[in-house]
């Protein structure tokens, strides 16, 4: 057995990094095509503000982060279906509001440390009661992608076909919202407010570099994240990282992998079609 699994924190961390490594991308998945792929910053700002709410009203800085995510993600459903065609645009204007709130607010908490642990998170301290939260939360994710699958993907395809297929395109996309605020609430808690947003994005990208169909990129993008948080972590234990940050790392460093291979193959299969390319 590994030396690290010897330690109680760290099979904590593992359980909840390998639920998160799941579930985020997940989400990732649709929220890329639906080309919102700023929305984890948003609502990882938003939920920094959350946090320095709640701390600064003696409340549970996670409740606070949750409220505050929920809140954001409808507001930047309301913009967006106010101004369809600036859909990058809401997000733009509550990642705005979200910076400047938790700039503000930052000033008023009186438990700096605990407000800072939200920056990059803590899943190495993650409790019995904690790793509960984050795996009831990730199963939920995890079978409402699963549950509408079919609708999350008209709806990410395109919203006025979705409609005539007789998606409730109104309803999937609330609901949605709702998951997406739930899942970057708890992440930002285990792996960080400014990191949530990556684990998002990359493993998507790296899904879609090798991918060719809605089924396999889902499938590549939750294996890069599962497989990156446990080396991750892994990496953070025996080298004394920041886990949030090597997570990330190996996510990048997948995606530039793949992307290697993908050009070679490439190459190897057309050489002549590369070359004239090149030239």
């Amino acid at each position: 057995m590994p030396e690290m699994l010897h330690y109680a924190f760290m099979q904590r961390a593992l359980a909840a990094g390998l639920v998160i490594g799941i579930a985020v991308p997940l989400v990732g998945v649709t929220v890329v095509l639906k080309r919102l792929s700023m929305i984890g910053d948003a609502l990882g700002h938003a939920s920094l503000a959350g946090v320095a709410a709640g701390l600064i009203a003696g409340l549970n800085p996670v409740a606070g982060a949750v409220a505050a995510c929920v809140t954001s993600a409808f507001c930047i459903e309301g913009i967006r279906r106010a101004m369809p065609a600036r859909a990058d645009l809401a997000v733009a204007v509550i990642m705005a509001a979200g910076i400047g709130l938790a700039g503000v607010l930052s000033g008023f908490v009186p438990n700096s440390a605990t407000f800072s642990s939200f920056l990059f998170g803590s899943i190495v301290t993650v409790g019995d009661a904690e790793l509960a939260v984050v795996v009831g939360v990730g199963a939920a994710v995890i079978l409402f992608c699963a549950l509408l699958a079919r609708e999350l993907f008209w709806v990410a395809l395109d919203e006025r076909a979705a409609r005539l297929a007789g998606v409730r395109t109104g309803l999937v996309n609330a609901a949605f919202v709702l998951v997406c605020a739930l899942t970057i609430s708890i992440a930002s808690r285990t792996v960080g407010s400014l990191i949530v947003s990556s684990m998002m994005t990359v493993p998507v990208a790296a899904a879609l570099a090798v991918a060719r169909s809605w089924r396999q990129s889902v499938v590549v993008a939750c294996a890069v994240g599962a497989v990156s948080s446990l080396a991750g972590l892994t990496l953070s234990f025996y080298a004394g990282l920041r886990p949030g940050g090597a997570i990330v790392l190996v996510e990048v460093g997948i995606l530039l992998l793949l992307l290697l291979v993908r050009g070679i193959m490439r190459r190897l299969a057309h050489p002549a079609r590369e070359d004239a390319a090149a030239r």
